[in-house]
This record gives structure tokens, sequence and C-alpha cells, in this order.
């Protein structure tokens, strides 16, 4: 078997396998809008439907007329956005102070990162809700958005130093040589550069805030302020039987916003991803 005959077999290999795993990533959600379309009575059979041969809309209609999606909607987006905006901005500030400076603790401030990033959250649970409550800020949109910016800020403020190490700082001096001021340099030269690696942080920042469930459902007790996980949760209840099709068709509208904004910003998250893993 020659050389050539092996890359080919080869890539054979690697293209099945990436097949195998594109189906196994895409079955789950093809599986979730199939029962959404599908009415209750033929999701509780036996019998599995591959596809939805009984199609009806009646699924969404009953989620979308429950009256809580709209405003766990509005509760949801608005968390989300203020989280991903304030982490974002923080994280982009502590990024280029830890790549682009040295002073005294930076490698402790590093480490501090990774052994916060290993704490779980729900071992927090008790002393945020005691913080929060002692604050007046249970049942509000800061308060959430407070909870959910301290959870995904080590995690953004560590791939985003990855992406501004990416940068040489040769750049900005090659511009200031030019004329450019520091301010100039840097956000004419560096900023677009590192416009990628904050599309591709913010989307993980986002898909983290929209799905939270732990802390929404301790800390957003009243019905109006509920996000859009804990409205799902509305469905399943133990007094009767779940209606799958409506849950999944709760699920399919909840995910829609999601594939929006990923669809939007896709372009940019695909570079980002690439120039971050050249070198971190």
């Amino acid at each position: 078997m020659n050389a050539r005959t092996r890359r080919t077999g080869g890539r054979v290999l690697l293209n099945a396998a990436a097949i195998v795993v594109f189906v196994c990533s895409v079955f789950p959600v093809y599986w979730m809008v199939n029962t959404a379309f599908l009415p209750g009575s033929a999701v509780k059979t036996d019998t599995p439907h591959l596809w939805p041969d009984e199609f009806t809309l009646r699924s969404f209609e009953a989620a979308w007329n429950d009256g809580g999606f709209l405003p766990a909607l509005g509760v949801s987006l608005a968390v989300t956005v203020l989280t991903v905006v304030t982490a974002l901005l923080f994280a982009f500030l502590a990024s280029i102070a830890v790549s682009r400076y040295r002073f005294r603790s930076r490698k402790t401030f590093i480490i501090a990162i990774l052994v916060i990033q290993m704490i779980p959250a729900e071992a927090m649970i008790i002393s945020t809700f005691r913080v929060l409550d002692g604050w007046q800020l249970l049942n509000t949109i800061v308060g959430l958005s407070a909870v959910y910016i301290a959870m995904v800020l080590p995690f953004t403020i560590w791939t985003l130093r990855g992406f501004v190490n990416g940068v040489p700082a040769d750049l900005e001096e090659a511009a200031m040589i030019d004329g450019c001021s520091r301010n100039q340099a840097f956000w004419r030269v560096t900023f677009p550069l590192l416009a990628p690696g904050l599309v591709s942080t913010g989307i993980f920042a986002f898909i983290q805030a929209w799905n939270e469930f732990v802390f929404a459902l301790v800390i957003m007790t009243r019905p109006e302020t509920q996000t859009l996980p804990i409205w799902l949760r509305s469905f399943v209840q133990a007094t009767k039987a779940t209606d799958w099709a409506v849950v999944m068709a709760g699920s399919t509208l909840m995910a829609i916003p999601v594939i929006v904004f990923f669809l939007i910003v896709q372009g940019r998250m695909t570079s980002g991803l690439m120039s971050g893993a050249v070198k971190g």
C-alpha cells in the first residue's frame, strides 16, 4: 500500500468519523423539533415517529398562549444582554492588563482565575442567596445578572487573554512609530484584530447565561420574574402527566433566539476560534 492510498484511506475514515459526530450532535435537536410538531397522543405511543407524519401546530399554540412565554423571554433577554455586555467589558480590560503589563501578583491573579473556575457554582447557592437577599436584589434582573457575570467572568477573562496574547505588541509599536498615539494604535490596529475573539467569547457567555437554570430557580421566585428555563419547567408537573409535545415546542421556541444570534455572528466566531487556536 503506497503513501497516497494510505492518505486516501485515512481521509475517508476521518470523514466518516466527522459524519458520525455530526449525526450524533444534530439528532437530539431534530428529535426535539420533530416531537414539537406531533400531537401529544402520537408522542406517548410505543411506535416512534421519525418524522412529523401527524403534523400539527397545537403544541406551539399551547406554549405561546400559556401566558408566561413573552414575560420570560423579556427577562431572559434582559439578563443575558446585560451579562454578556458587562462580562465582555470587564474581561476585555482585565485580559489587556494581564497580557500587556507586568505587575505584582500578576501570576497570582491568573492562577486565581483557574481556581475559581474549578469551584462548582452550586456550592455557593446559599451564600449567594443570602447576599442578594441582604441587598434587596432577589427577583430582580440586576441581581440575577450580577450572579451570571460572576459565573462567566473567569472563563471570559481566560479566553480573551489567549486572543490578546495572539496579537503581537510590535504592531502597536509600529503604529506609534508611524505617528499614532498609544490609544490610536490600540483602537486602529489591535482592537480590530481582537474583535473576532470578543464575538466568539461573547457567544459562549450568551449560551451559558441563556440556559442557566439552578440560580434562576433559586433567585427568581416570582412567576413574573422567571426566565425561560424556569418557564419551561412549569409544563412538568407532579400532579398530572407531562405533555412532552408542548415541552418540546417550548424548547424549540427557547432555542430560536440562540440560533438567530449564532447565525448573525458565526462568521466572526469562526475566525475568532481559528485565531485563538494559533497562540494562547
